[in-house]
C-alpha cells in the first residue's frame, strides 16, 4: 500500500531531507473493538491514536473504504489531497452511504464525479454571500422569539434550543414557511428523526447493516422508518403543490432547485428534489445547532470571554445590523475557537488516490483512502499550543490557513452551507447575549460524544435562564 522514503518536505523538514521517513502504524487491538470503540466513544478513540501516530495512521476497521485507509491530521497532507480534488483524487459518494437512510441517494452528498459537480453548482447559488443579507433579520428575530418563551429561572438545554432556533431558521431558508401546518409537522417529525440517532448506542444501527431491520413499530429501526415514511409523504406533498401551483416570486431553496436547470436542460425529478431537502435539512440545522450550543457552554464557562464579548456587543449598540454584528472581530473569533476546540465534524470526506501519490515522504499506490481528521488537527500541539484551553485570542493573533483550521473540509466537497452556518452561529449567539442572561446550570465539565456522525455535547449544556438584560 505505501512506502517510506526521503522526506520531501521543503519547509519544514529541508534540513533533514536525507533522514528516513517513519513507517505508518497502525492503532494497537482488534479491528472490531477498535471499531467498537469508534462507534462508541470517538474522542477516546482519536486522542489515543494520536499520541502513538501524530501525523499518519492505518485505519481499515471503521467503514470508509473498500482499500486501505489512512487517517492524517497533518495540514500539509490535507492540503496536498484536498486540492487535487478530480485529478490525482476522487471524492466518490458511495463512502458516504452510512448516511443513505437519512437522506437518501440522490443528493449532492451521496453523488460523485460530474454528478456531484454539476448538482452542487445547481445548489451553491442559494448560498452565496449576496444572499445571506436577506436571512440576517430573520436569524436574529427567529432567536429572540425562541429564547422569549424561557420563564426567568427556568433550567432548560441549550441544545435543545438551538436546535430550535437552528431548525426554523434552515427551513424557512430552504422551504420557505413559517406556521403553516404541514411545516410544523415536518419540522416535529424531523426532530423525532434525527433524535433516534442522538447516542452512541443507537447510532450502532448507521454503522451495522445487521441492526437495519424492521421488526416492526416497536423495533427501534421499525420506528426510524415509519418516522421516515411520515416525513417523506409530507415532503413529496410539499413539491407536489409547488408543483401545481408555481410562483417565480418564491426565494426559497426548493424553489430555487424547482425552476434550476441541468446542462441539457432538465429539471430534477422528485426523489433527487426530496433528498437534496432531506441532505439540506439534517445536515443544514443539527451541525449548526451544536455548534451554537458550545458557544453558549464556552461562554459562560469562561468568565472572561463572557465580558469581552458582551463589551463589544454593547459598543456596537443596540441597533446595529447583521452585517455589522457578523463583522465584529471577537464574536468571530469566538465562534471560530468554538469550532476548532469542540469540532461537530470529525473527518473530511474520503479521497481515493486514482495514481501513486507521495506525501511528505510516504508513497501510496491507487485505491489507497485518504481521511482527513479534522478533530485532530484542531487538536495539534504546534498549531495551537495548549489546545485544551478555549482562547479566542487565537484567531486575532494570528491568520490559519484552510488546511490548519478546517471545521467545514476543503475542496470539492466543502460543505455549501458553511457561509450560512457561520452567519447564522454569530447573529444566534449575539442575540441571546446582547438580549438576555443566561448562567450554566451547574459546574460539571460537559464533554464530546457522538450524536449520529457528528459530536456535540453529551449533557446537552443544561443551563439556566435568569431573564432580560
Amino acid at each position: 500500500m505505501l512506502k517510506s522514503g526521503a522526506v520531501s518536505d521543503t519547509r519544514e523538514n529541508a534540513q533533514n531531507s536525507s533522514e528516513s521517513v517513519k513507517p505508518i502504524s497502525k492503532p494497537g487491538g482488534l479491528n472490531g473493538l477498535r471499531r467498537l470503540e469508534w462507534i462508541l466513544d470517538p474522542v477516546s478513540y482519536l486522542e489515543r491514536t494520536k499520541t502513538r501516530t501524530p501525523d499518519f495512521f492505518i485505519e481499515d476497521s471503521l467503514g470508509f473504504g473498500v482499500g486501505p485507509v489512512v487517517i492524517t491530521s497533518h495540514p500539509e497532507a490535507m492540503q496536498y489531497v484536498l486540492t487535487r480534488d478530480r485529478k490525482t483524487f476522487n471524492a466518490p459518494g458511495e463512502f458516504n452511504r452510512i448516511l443513505e437512510p437519512l437522506i437518501g441517494g440522490a443528493s449532492v452528498i451521496m453523488l460523485g464525479g460530474d454528478r456531484h459537480k454539476e448538482r452542487r453548482q445547481l445548489i451553491t447559488p442559494a448560498f452565496h454571500c449576496e444572499r445571506l443579507e436577506v436571512y440576517g433579520q430573520l436569524i436574529c428575530d427567529l432567536t429572540d422569539a425562541i429564547v422569549s418563551n424561557l420563564q426567568p429561572g427556568e433550567t432548560f438545554s441549550a441544545r435543545t434550543l438551538t436546535q430550535q432556533v437552528s431548525l426554523q431558521t434552515i427551513f424557512q431558508v430552504v422551504f420557505g414557511l413559517g406556521d403553516s401546518p404541514r411545516a410544523k409537522e415536518i419540522m416535529s417529525v424531523l426532530t423525532d428523526t434525527v433524535d433516534r440517532f442522538g447516542s452512541p448506542m443507537s447510532a450502532l444501527m448507521l454503522f451495522f447493516n445487521g441492526l437495519q431491520k424492521d421488526w416492526g413499530p416497536w423495533s427501534p429501526w421499525g420506528r426510524f422508518v415509519k418516522l421516515r415514511q411520515q416525513l417523506d409523504e409530507l415532503i413529496y406533498a410539499e413539491i407536489r403543490d409547488r408543483q401545481a401551483h408555481p410562483d417565480s416570486s418564491r426565494t426559497d431553496i426548493l424553489s430555487m432547485l424547482m425552476a434550476a436547470r441541468t446542462e441539457t436542460g432538465e429539471a430534477l425529478e422528485e426523489e433527487e428534489l426530496r433528498d437534496e431537502l432531506m441532505a439540506l435539512l439534517m445536515a443544514g440545522h443539527e451541525t449548526t445547532a451544536t455548534a451554537i450550543a458550545w458557544a453558549m457552554y464556552w461562554i459562560h464557562k469562561e468568565p472572561e470571554v463572557k465580558a469581552k464579548l458582551l463589551a463589544e456587543l454593547d459598543e456596537l449598540g443596540p441597533d446595529a445590523t447583521p452585517t455589522a454584528i457578523a463583522q465584529l472581530p471577537y464574536l468571530s473569533a469566538l465562534c471560530k475557537e468554538t469550532l476548532r476546540r469542540s469540532p461537530v465534524a470529525m473527518f473530511t470526506f474520503p479521497r481515493v488516490a486514482q495514481e501513486p501519490v507521495e506525501i511528505m515522504g510516504h508513497t501510496f499506490t491507487p485505491g489507497t483512502t485518504l481521511l482527513g481528521c479534522i478533530f485532530l488537527t484542531h487538536q495539534r500541539e504546534d498549531l495551537y499550543p495548549d489546545p485544551k484551553a478555549f482562547r479566542p485570542e487565537r484567531f486575532l493573533e494570528r491568520k490559519f490557513s484552510p488546511y490548519e483550521f478546517i471545521p467545514f473540509g476543503n475542496g470539492a466537497r466543502r460543505c455549501v452551507g458553511e457561509a450560512l452556518a457561520q452567519y447564522e452561529m454569530k447573529l444566534s449567539v449575539a442575540t441571546m447575549l446582547a438580549h438576555y442572561r443566561f448562567r450554566l446550570a451547574d459546574d460539571r465539565p460537559e464533554a464530546a460524544r457522538r450524536r449520529g456522525v457528528t459530536l456535540a455535547p453529551a449533557r446537552g449544556v443544561p443551563m439556566i435562564f435568569e431573564g432580560k438584560r
